[in-house]
């Protein structure tokens, strides 16, 4: 499952993806000739070969961003988040996910999303809004591998109920973090049982997580109580 993911491409194959080196550079090519620099016939042959097939997703998927220093400007809660990356196959996932922070290197109060494109990662999201929340904790600095199963599986459409998955923050706090996997229609309780017993399968969560409806959670703030746990 969450281990084919990973083997289906490694940091070596999405840099071996990467366009064409400027082999050579700074020096003074010949005249007439394409590539500078001395390149043998194998090395032209690398440099010219078609890039290796891309991976596609089932989905397209965005990274978000809430940037804790944003929010203390932001009268509006949600109007400091900022869409970072677009990306619908293996490769770009990698490409991204190799050249940013995880969340134990992130600042305090952040909040880092990925959504399916085109849903924000809001409650009044029109796909979000009927729905709710799965939530597992972890120490302060140690929920970067559960993070990273978190979207393989997503990515990966492991999950039975995968349509009802809308996306998952981490929220990067002072003394904990904690990982939220959204979805759409909160009422469909067996759906929802499935997706939060696959996902501590997936993470190897040995503790109960709680599910809360957005529109509870909305209504009484910090006051909402778990309706289904596993």
């Amino acid at each position: 499952m969450v281990e084919e993911m990973e083997k289906m491409v490694t940091k070596e194959g999405v840099e071996n993806s990467s366009s064409i080196n400027n082999a050579g550079e700074g020096s003074e090519a010949e005249e007439g000739a394409i590539f500078s620099g001395d390149l043998d016939d194998a090395e032209v042959a690398k440099a010219l070969a078609p890039p290796p097939p891309r991976h596609s997703l089932e989905h397209a998927w965005t990274f978000w961003f809430d940037n804790p220093s944003a929010k203390q400007k932001q009268a509006t809660w949600g109007s400091s988040i900022r869409p970072l990356y677009i990306f619908s196959s293996v490769e770009d996932f990698w490409s991204v996910y190799n050249n940013i922070h995880h969340p134990s290197k992130l600042a305090v109060g952040a909040d880092f999303h990925c959504f399916k494109n085109k849903i924000e990662p809001k409650w009044e999201d029109p796909l979000c809004s009927n729905g709710g929340k799965w939530t597992a904790c972890f120490y302060r600095g140690k929920s970067d591998t559960s993070w990273l199963y978190t979207l393989l599986a997503m990515i990966g459409e492991q999950f039975d109920y995968g349509d009802e998955i809308c996306g998952a923050v981490v929220n990067v706090r002072t003394k904990q973090e904690k990982i939220a996997l959204w979805t759409k229609n909160a009422a469909n309780e067996a759906a929802q049982l499935s997706i939060g017993r696959q996902w501590k399968e997936f993470l190897g969560y040995k503790d109960a997580i709680g599910f809360i409806f957005h529109e509870e959670a909305k209504r009484l703030d910090r006051g909402a109580k778990n309706r289904y746990t596993v």
